[in-house]
C-alpha cells in the first residue's frame, strides 16, 4: 500500500508539473502579454517615425503598442535599460555605445532608419560660392555634432581637415585650411535654429531644425552623414534575438516602411543599406 500511495503521489506532481508547463506555454503563445508593448522616443520627428512607419506595421502583427515621448536624451536608454519600454528610437551609434560604456549598459542597435540631416543654413547667403571673407559660421558646441559641422565644410570645400584627425572626433584644432577664414562660433546644438538670424552661416542638426519647423531643403548644402550618425532602432542586448527584434527589422526593412519615409518625411538622409 505504500508503494502504491507513492506511485499515484508522484504521478500526481508529474501532471500538475506538465499542466503548469502548458499553461505557460500557451500563454507566451496566446496572450496578450508578449504583444504588449511601449516605445520609446524623445518628441519630434523620431516620435513621429514611430507612430507613422512602425507602430501601425506593429499592429498589423498583433501588438497591443504603447508609444512614450521623452524630453531628454538621457531616459530613453534609462528606460531601455530597466525594462520599462521594450525598444527605443532617437540616437545614433556614436550617442549609443558612449552611453553604453559610460552607464555599463548593453544595448544593442537594431537597425539604421532615414535620419534628418545636419544642413548649413543662411540668412546672408544664397550659395556657398558667395560667402564673404571673414563670414561667421555657427556650429555645435558638443565634439561629436561639431565634427559633423566641420566635414560638412569639408565637403563644400570651406576648410580642410588634418587628414590624421580621427574623422568622428574633429575640432577646430584640426583644420589645416580655411580660405574664407571662416570665424567658428561655437554654441549648444539646440540654440543653432536660432543663430540664423544672428550669424552669416549655421550648422543645425537635422532633429533642431525640424523642432524650430525649419525646412530641410532650405538649407544651402544638407550632410551626406555617415551612417554611425544616422539613427538606429534600439533594444537591450537580451532582446535581440526576440520575436520583438525581428518584427521590427522586417518592418523597417519593407517597402511601405520606404514608401511612408518618402511621403513624409522629406530630406531625411536614407542608410546605406536602402540603397543597395
Amino acid at each position: 500500500m505504500k508503494k502504491f500511495a507513492w506511485v499515484v503521489a508522484a504521478s500526481t506532481l508529474l501532471l500538475a508539473a506538465c499542466g503548469g508547463e502548458e499553461t505557460n506555454t500557451d500563454t507566451a503563445e496566446n496572450g496578450n502579454e508578449s504583444k504588449d508593448i511601449k516605445l520609446g522616443a524623445t518628441a519630434g520627428p523620431y516620435s513621429d517615425m514611430l507612430n507613422a512607419a512602425i507602430v501601425p506595421a506593429l499592429e498589423e502583427k498583433g501588438y497591443t503598442v504603447e508609444t512614450i515621448e521623452f524630453s531628454d536624451y538621457i531616459q530613453p536608454n534609462n528606460a531601455l535599460n530597466n525594462g520599462e519600454i521594450d525598444a527605443n528610437l532617437f540616437q545614433h551609434t556614436i550617442y549609443l555605445e558612449n552611453f553604453e560604456a559610460e552607464n555599463n549598459m548593453d544595448l544593442s542597435a537594431l537597425i539604421t532608419v532615414p535620419t534628418a540631416p545636419m544642413g548649413i543654413y543662411s540668412n546672408e547667403f544664397d550659395s556657398f560660392d558667395g560667402i564673404a571673407d571673414g563670414a561667421t559660421i555657427a556650429i555645435p558646441n558638443d565634439p561629436v555634432n561639431g565634427a559633423r559641422a566641420l566635414l560638412m565644410l569639408q565637403d563644400q570645400g570651406l576648410v580642410e581637415l588634418d587628414p590624421e584627425a580621427e574623422v568622428l572626433k574633429a575640432s577646430e584644432r584640426d583644420v589645416t585650411e580655411n580660405p574664407k577664414n571662416l570665424v567658428f562660433q561655437p554654441i549648444e546644438a539646440g540654440q543653432l535654429p536660432r543663430a540664423v538670424e544672428g550669424t552669416d552661416l549655421a550648422a543645425v542638426p537635422g532633429n533642431f531644425a525640424l523642432a524650430a519647423d525649419m525646412d530641410l531643403l532650405d538649407a544651402l548644402a544638407l550632410e551626406d552623414m555617415p551612417d554611425e550618425y544616422r539613427n538606429v532602432v534600439a533594444v537591450s542586448a537580451e532582446n535581440e534575438d526576440s520575436e520583438l527584434a525581428a518584427d521590427l527589422i522586417e518592418i523597417v526593412e519593407s517597402e511601405e516602411f520606404e514608401a511612408i519615409i518618402d511621403e513624409q518625411f522629406e530630406g531625411f538622409g536614407k542608410p546605406a543599406w536602402m540603397a543597395e
